[in-house]
C-alpha cells in the first residue's frame, strides 16, 4: 500500500511519522553540529568552531556527490574536483584582486566567487560527464578519475599561483553584511548552506526527475524502454551535484584562507565516497552521519598514529559486512523503520 505524500517526505529525511530512531538521530545529529558549533564559540572552544565549520563544508560535498552515487548509481572517483574548482573560483580573483587587477569585475564580491565556482564546476561537469556518462562501471569509475587528476595537473602546473605549493588567501569574500573573518558567522553560513542544499536534494530525489533518475540506477533499460532519455538525466544531476561541491569548495577556501591541488587528489574523492557509503548512500542525512564520524576519528585518531586511514579502512569494512546500506539504515533496521 502506498505511503502517503507526508510520510514519503518525512521517511527522506530519515524521519517517519512517529519520529523512529532513524528520525531521532538526524534531528540530533543537525542539532549537535549547528548547535555545537554556537556553543563552543561562545565558550571561547574557537578549535571546535574550526572542527564544525570544516565538517559542515564537506557535508555539502558529500550530500552532493550522494545525489549522483546514492540516487543514481554513479560512482564517480573524481568529485573531489569540483571541490578544488571551487576553491580556486575564490582564490585566484582575490590574488588578482589584491594586486590590483580586475577590480571592475571581481574584487573581493563573494557573490560573485560563489557564482564562479558553482558555474565552472558545472560546467566542467556537463563537459566531462557528457564523455564519462557514455561509460559503465568500471570504466566511468576510471574516467572520472582520470579527468579529476588531469585537473590536479593543470593546477600544479600554474606557478603563477603557486603550484604545488598552493595559493593563499589574503582576503577573504566580502558577502554584504557578513565577515567570513568572523568565525560564528563562517560557520552559520556553511552551516545554512548545508540545510539549503538539504532541502534543495530532498525536493528533486522525490521529484519526477528524481524518481526517474533512482528508476534508471534500478533498471536502466526499462527506464529507456518506457521513453525516458535516462543519459539527459544522469547528466542533469551530474551537473547539478558538480555546481553544489564546487559551492563547497568556495565555503572551503574561505575558511582555510589557502587552496593547494591536494584538494582535487583522487585521495579526497576517496573520503567523500567514505563518508557517503558509511553514513548510508541513498538517504539524504546519511552522508552528514558519514563526515561527522570521519572528521571526528580523524581528529582523534591523527594525534595518536600516522597509520590513522587504516582503522578507517577497517571501520568501512565493517559497515559493509554487518551494516547494509550505512550506518543510517542500520539505525533504521534497529529502530524498526524499515
Amino acid at each position: 500500500m502506498l505511503r502517503p505524500a507526508s510520510a514519503h517526505k518525512t521517511a527522506a529525511l530519515g524521519l517517519t511519522p512517529r519520529l523512529g530512531a532513524r528520525g531521532w538521530l538526524s534531528v540530533g545529529l543537525l542539532a549537535l553540529i549547528g548547535g555545537g558549533g554556537v556553543v563552543a564559540h561562545f565558550a571561547g572552544a574557537p578549535f571546535y568552531v574550526d572542527l564544525a565549520t570544516r565538517l559542515v563544508c564537506l557535508a555539502i560535498a558529500a550530500t552532493s556527490l550522494n545525489l549522483i552515487l546514492g540516487y543514481g548509481g554513479l560512482l564517480s572517483f573524481g568529485h573531489a574536483v569540483f571541490i578544488g574548482i571551487g576553491a580556486y573560483a575564490v582564490g585566484i580573483p582575490s590574488y588578482h584582486a589584491t594586486y590590483g587587477d580586475w577590480q571592475a569585475i571581481a574584487s573581493y564580491n563573494g557573490f560573485f566567487h560563489l557564482a564562479l565556482a558553482m558555474g565552472l564546476s558545472g560546467l566542467f561537469a556537463l563537459v566531462t560527464g557528457a564523455i564519462s556518462l557514455r561509460t559503465r562501471g568500471v570504466h566511468f569509475i576510471m574516467i572520472t578519475m582520470a579527468f579529476a587528476q588531469m585537473m590536479f595537473f593543470f593546477f600544479v602546473s600554474l606557478e603563477a599561483y603557486g603550484g604545488d605549493d598552493g595559493l593563499t588567501i589574503d582576503v577573504r569574500s566580502e558577502l554584504g553584511p557578513l565577515s567570513l573573518d568572523d568565525p560564528l558567522q563562517m560557520f552559520l553560513l556553511a552551516f545554512g548552506v548545508l540545510l539549503a542544499t538539504l532541502w534543495l536534494v530532498d525536493r528533486l530525489v522525490h521529484s519526477r526527475f528524481g524518481l526517474v533518475l533512482q528508476g534508471a540506477k534500478d533498471n536502466d533499460e526499462r527506464m529507456r524502454m518506457i521513453g525516458f532519455n535516462t543519459y539527459v538525466f544522469r547528466l542533469v544531476a551530474y551537473v547539478i551535484a558538480g555546481a553544489l561541491c564546487g559551492l563547497a569548495g568556495a565555503l572551503l577556501g574561505n575558511f582555510t584562507a589557502f587552496v593547494s591541488p591536494d584538494m582535487l587528489d583522487w585521495t579526497r574523492s576517496g573520503e567523500l565516497m567514505f563518508m557517503v557509503i558509511l553514513g548510508g548512500a541513498g538517504t539524504l542525512l546519511g552522508p552528514i552521519l558519514g563526515a561527522t564520524i570521519f572528521v571526528v576519528l580523524e581528529e582523534l585518531l591523527s594525534g595518536l598514529t600516522i597509520y590513522w586511514h587504516l582503522p578507517f579502512g577497517a571501520l568501512l569494512i565493517l559497515s559493509v559486512l554487518f551494516a547494509r546500506g550505512g550506518l543510517m539504515a542500520f539505525v533504521g533496521r534497529l529502530g524498526g523503520n524499515d
